[in-house]
């Protein structure tokens, strides 16, 4: 089987070094428009070949669209406007508005919505990492809108990456990633920009950062490119978390604001109740 990634950076790139070396794709082909990014993906061996965008959709038996989402909605039904029998997936972290677009599109069966939930700080084919899938949650959304081999096609390939697989509607995918992941980038953001805004000795900073403090500003890190358009995409689910979000910081300022000790006290154990879940 031939496998062509449209965007090899660090989830095309990780899923290209995967699939080839366990044997679920003969041969891996890239598509991507940074010449630099190119130039490394086969410099380090992601892909066998770089090719254009108009031949990795012609030679493809599949073809994963790993471009943020904001190209993705666009490109997908174009995809779908050039193939006959190759199946189409994608990698993106918001699903029900690419579901949207695609509803009506005569190939819409070659499609499967999908979502690697996996993913570092880091970006571009220089991030690509072995293994990067493994233990994560593959998301299939929508799975009764693709034809049957589709979407076992695209199951066997999560299950090479190692991954458990979790069929889900659309809309309830974008609801969930705002509550566990698209809060985490903004939260990780703000933070960032808050802790640049009052400390303006960065010496200070890097002597000072505790390992809370990396964790929790970690995800600052993060590709602009990428997360603005999730976002926007995802804008409705994410205002309704960021109001509670944004309640609860209320809570604990009111309670430190007026020495109440015991209130932060009842929010840290109410907090604490994550243990049972994550561990």
């Amino acid at each position: 089987m031939q496998v062509g990634i449209i965007g090899v950076g660090l989830i095309g790139g990780s899923m290209a070094v995967d699939l080839k070396n366990r044997g679920f794709a003969d041969r891996v082909v890239g598509v991507e428009a940074d010449a630099l990014h190119a130039s490394a993906a086969k410099e380090l061996g992601l892909v066998d070949e770089i090719v254009s965008y108009e031949e990795c959709i012609a030679m493809s038996d599949m073809i994963v669209v790993a471009v943020p989402v904001s190209i993705a909605i666009r490109m997908i039904p174009d995809i779908l406007d050039k193939v006959d029998r190759q199946v189409v997936t994608d990698v993106c972290s918001t699903k029900e508005k690419i579901n949207d677009m695609v509803r009506y599109h005569p190939n819409r069966k070659n499609f499967v919505a999908a979502h690697p939930m996996a993913g570092t700080e880091y970006s571009g084919p220089w991030a690509a990492l072995p293994g990067l899938f493994d233990g994560r949650a593959g998301i299939i959304c929508n799975a009764e809108d693709s034809y049957m081999q589709a979407v076992e096609l695209v199951k066997q390939m999560y299950d090479c990456l190692n991954m458990r697989v979790i069929y889900m509607r659309a809309a309830h995918h974008d609801m969930h990633t705002a509550y566990i992941s698209h809060i985490s980038h903004i939260t990780s953001f703000a933070l960032a920009l808050t802790v640049l805004e009052k400390e303006k000795n960065e010496k200070n900073i890097f002597d000072l950062a505790s390992g809370g403090f990396s964790s929790t500003v970690r995800l600052a890190k993060s590709n602009a490119d990428m997360w603005a358009p999730i976002f926007s995409q995802n804008k409705e689910n994410i205002l309704t978390v960021l109001d509670t979000y944004i309640e609860k910081l209320q809570e604990f300022k009111k309670h430190i604001a007026d020495y109440d000790e015991k209130g932060v006290k009842d929010l840290i154990h109410k907090a604490n109740k994550i243990k049972r879940i994550i561990r």
